[in-house]
């Protein structure tokens, strides 16, 4: 047994049982991803797929078995290597990290600069999408740390690390009559319309809630996972929005003005995110607490050695 062949298994059941697909994923012919799934099977004795004239249509209880077995061989190979290279060569690499556009906006860049200068021979790759798309993509491996607000739904082979609260505020123009509400409420708020994040995001969700549970029925005119992009509609004076309080800046932001709604709407928890069998070589360490100081080495390292025992 290869652990090429367990690698092509578990990428064609990662593409929905679609061989072709697994073949463009994994740079290779479609012919080769079928031979070594037949090689495979001879070798274990056993069928992991069902068949249907010749088209692979779904995992046999075996198949559904092996999958699990076969993840976590590939997970501990993929430890062994980022193990040796931390060894051999502690300030080279690469690290990929997903987050949303609030966070690469705002939290990191000081941090990526910091990280940069210690660690330039680490090739480091920052992306954005809205929550679910990062949960999900790290699940599957193509990246190494998530940091997002919580996932909609669990995801038990993540493991998630709570960074910090961001608060809300109200941000609208400079002269807007919202700026008079002494003090400001959910029903002066809802007179306007309001611009905030997608629904994708666990914040909008909480901000939805603040107002059912006053059964008021906002008028939201506008949902974008980019703050950038909200912000600009509140300067055309589209509407009033709710954003995260991170994202305000007095000195750049001067055509707006912020209004304190922490105690009108939950804060956001921000949690750092990754596969609970991956190995965090020492400079993505590094980054986690250059990011979020408590999460520092000894600290992270003790969750996932936590994570690692085996429920009694």
């Amino acid at each position: 047994m290869k652990l090429q062949q367990l690698r092509y298994f578990c990428e064609v059941a990662r593409q929905g049982l679609s061989i072709s697909k697994a073949a463009t994923a994994l740079h290779t012919s479609q012919p080769g991803v079928s031979k070594q799934l037949r090689l495979l099977e001879e070798e274990l004795g056993l069928s992991v797929f069902t068949r249907n004239r010749n088209r692979v249509s779904e995992l046999t209880p075996a198949g559904k078995a092996l999958l699990a077995v076969a993840q976590r061989m590939l997970d501990d190979a993929e430890t062994l290597k980022r193990l040796a290279q931390d060894f051999g060569s502690e300030k080279s690499g690469s690290l990929t990290v997903l987050t949303t556009h609030t966070q690469a906006r705002y939290a990191l860049p000081a941090v990526v600069k910091r990280f940069t200068a210690q660690y330039p021979d680490v090739r480091l790759n920052v992306r954005q999408g809205t929550p679910g798309q990062i949960w999900q993509a790290v699940a599957a491996g193509d990246a190494d740390l998530a940091i997002a607000s919580e996932p909609r739904a669990p995801l038990p082979d993540l493991l998630m690390l709570r960074c910090y609260e961001l608060p809300r505020i109200v941000l609208t123009p400079a002269g807007h009559p919202l700026l008079r509400a002494k003090p400001l409420t959910l029903e002066a708020i809802a007179r306007y319309p309001i611009i905030t994040y997608d629904e994708e995001f666990i914040g909008h969700s909480k901000v939805q809630r603040a107002f059912d549970a006053r059964g008021l029925k906002p008028h939201l005119v506008l949902n974008a996972i980019d703050t950038d992009v909200i912000k600009a509609y509140v300067e055309h004076g589209l509407g009033v929005a709710i954003v995260a309080k991170m994202a305000y800046d007095a000195k750049r932001d001067r055509s707006l003005r912020a209004l304190d709604a922490g105690r009108l709407f939950e804060s956001n928890t921000v949690y750092l995110g990754f596969r609970r069998n991956n190995y965090l070589r020492r400079y993505a360490l590094d980054f986690v607490e250059m990011l979020v100081p408590h999460l520092n080495r000894k600290v992270v390292q003790s969750a996932i050695d936590a994570a690692a025992v085996p429920a009694s």
